[in-house]
Formats: C-alpha cells, sequence, structure tokens
C-alpha cells in the first residue's frame, strides 16, 4: 500500500500559474505582503480489511480510535459494529500475537473476526487461578487472550482462545474492560460453579486457509521497528509516528508479561503506555504517582510498580 502524497505535483517556481494566478514566464510579481502559506494537509491514510472468515477486499480510512475504525469497518461490510470481536494484523487466524492493538503499520493489512456461535460453559472453581488471561478490543468486548496448559479452563475442550465472553453467571460484562473482568473473575468463590456465556469467532472455510496476503511474506505480522505507524489514542486524534525501538519493543514486552502474571490480563498499549511513563521516572515512588495519575482505576500493587520499573530502567536478557 503506497501513502498518498502530501501535495500534488507543483508548476516550477515563477511559472505560469504561481499562487493560483496566471502569469507570464518571466513576469515579477507586483510587489505587496507575501501571501500566508497554506496548512500542510495531513496525509490520506489507506487501509486495507478484510473479514477473517472471507469477504471481499474493503478500503479504510479516516479514524483515529479503535471505536471509529471498527465503525468504518462495519460501513464497508454493511454489518453492525457491535458484530466485530477483534481484530489482527496481516492474518485471518486467531492469532493472539498480531492482534490490533493503539498501533497500525502503514502497510498492515487488516482482518476483522466477528460474532459467531454462542456457547454456555459451566465451570467449577477448584483452584484460586482459572487460568485465563484477558484482554479487550478496546470498544467494548473482553475475550480470552491465553489458557495456561493444565489449568481448570484448559481442562474445558469448548472454551477457545479468541472466545469473547459476553456474560458470568447471566450478568453481562460487555463494556467491562479486561481488568474488570479479571477481577470479577479472580473474586469468585471456590467449589461454587458458575456459568461462562462465550461467543466464538466466526469460522472460516477450509479454503479461506490458504489465502496469502498481499504484497508481504509471512513473517511481517508485527509492525517492524523505524517504520511509521498509526497510534490509536482513546482521547485525542491519531497520530503518525515512528515505530518503537527495539529495546522499547522488548521493555514492553517484559511489561506485558508482569500485567499477566499480576493482574491476568494481557495489553500491549498499556504496556507501552507504562514504559513510556517508567523511562521518564527517577525513582520507584515517582512512577507510582505518575501512574496513578493517568492509570488510577487500575490500583497497581507496589510491588508490581517496582517491578516494571526495574524491567525498564534495569533491563535483563529475554527470558525465553
Amino acid at each position: 500500500m503506497q501513502r498518498a502524497g502530501r501535495h500534488g505535483r507543483q508548476p516550477p517556481e515563477g511559472g505560469p500559474m504561481e499562487n493560483g494566478v496566471g502569469q507570464e514566464p518571466g513576469t515579477p510579481e507586483p510587489p505587496g505582503p507575501a501571501a500566508p502559506r497554506a496548512p500542510r494537509s495531513r496525509p490520506r491514510l489507506v487501509f486495507h480489511t478484510q473479514l477473517a472468515h472471507g469477504s471481499p477486499t474493503g478500503r479504510i480510512e479516516g479514524f483515529t480510535n479503535v471505536k471509529e475504525l471498527y465503525a468504518k469497518i462495519a460501513e464497508v461490510f454493511d454489518i453492525s459494529p457491535t458484530e466485530i470481536l477483534f481484530c489482527t494484523l496481516n492474518t485471518h487466524k486467531v492469532d493472539m500475537q498480531k492482534l490490533l492493538g493503539g498501533q497500525i503499520g502503514l502497510e498492515d493489512f487488516i482482518f476483522a473476526h466477528v460474532r459467531g456461535e454462542t456457547k454456555e460453559v459451566e465451570v467449577t472453581k477448584t483452584e484460586d487461578a482459572l487460568g485465563l488471561t484477558i484482554t479487550d478490543n478496546g470498544a467494548g468486548y473482553a475475550f480470552i487472550k491465553r489458557i495456561k496448559e493444565g489449568s481448570i479452563i484448559n481442562r474445558l475442550q469448548t472454551v477457545c482462545v479468541g472466545d469473547s465472553i459476553e456474560a458470568i453467571n447471566d450478568h453481562t460484562i460487555v463494556g467491562c474492560r479486561h481488568y474488570e473482568v479479571a477481577r470479577m473473575l479472580r473474586e469468585l468463590p471456590r467449589a461454587q460453579p458458575f456459568t461462562l456465556r462465550l461467543v466464538q469467532p466466526k469460522k472460516a472455510f477450509d479454503m479461506i486457509g490458504q489465502r496469502t496476503r498481499t504484497g508481504k511474506s509471512p513473517g511481517e505480522g508485527r509492525v517492524a521497528s523505524g517504520k511509521e505507524t498509526l497510534r490509536l489514542r482513546t482521547q485525542g486524534p491519531a497520530v503518525l509516528e515512528e515505530g518503537p525501538s527495539p529495546s522499547e519493543e522488548e521493555a514492553a514486552r517484559r511489561v506485558d508479561d508482569l500485567l499477566e502474571s499480576y493482574m491476568g490480563i494481557r495489553d500491549s498499549e498499556l504496556a507501552s503506555t507504562m514504559v513510556e511513563a517508567a523511562k521518564g521516572s527517577p525513582s520507584v515512588a515517582q512512577l507510582a504517582q505518575g501512574l496513578d495519575s493517568v492509570l488510577g482505576e487500575f490500583a497497581f500493587p507496589q510491588e508490581f510498580v517496582a517491578e516494571v520499573w526495574a524491567a525498564v530502567s534495569h533491563p535483563k536478557g529475554d527470558k525465553e
């Protein structure tokens, strides 16, 4: 995909259409104050999209956040935005490593995973942890990003990665953030059965598995460092910026791992935000104050904040 240019081709300076006024070549401009320059137009960013279970290719543009992105995709395919569970970049598969987060590379292809079958599962909490990692799509749906091997949920074959959690014991959780859902699940009493109502992504036909992306090789699923990306923000307009450096990506990955171990959630955009805050904090105490002012609803424990600051300020080698 090519980015549209900021300006069309301009005639040479002093040419017959300079400043929109017809002139003979070589004729000097009349004296007077210079006309103010027109503001530079923003680049026209156009992205390609498909429904993950199979569809024609659509084109979307003009969005500044995830909700607007979903609305644009829904408009292209004549569906409701609430039908979209989540999006992946450059793959139609339910690949949690390719989830669309807060950044989209300018050459990324967006696949929208829509609502499929609804199912109800009865679970008995025999341990404190269910073995679920929760994330959300930024537009009201929380879904399962990871299932721990050997866990309670892992023993239930009907529960899958990518399933959206629609209700817990008939109490709808649509519109809740992932950390709220994780907290509800942690607070459920042991030895008492409860019911999860799940919505799985619509499944593709077998032939769809053979589809490949246009113009990219299979290894290019994530945003590459140093390339321009569109950063989507919860508030304010989207911003075109350089991609994260390798060290920033590694720090964000470590913080995302800490989020999973402490809170049962994964959120790459939240992890990146915390890395930015930690880079500007000379101490754990100042990082805690900064996080409280920006992310107070999370109520991070002190030991978690200390580990985040250490992960960013004193990086270690890759654990894996």
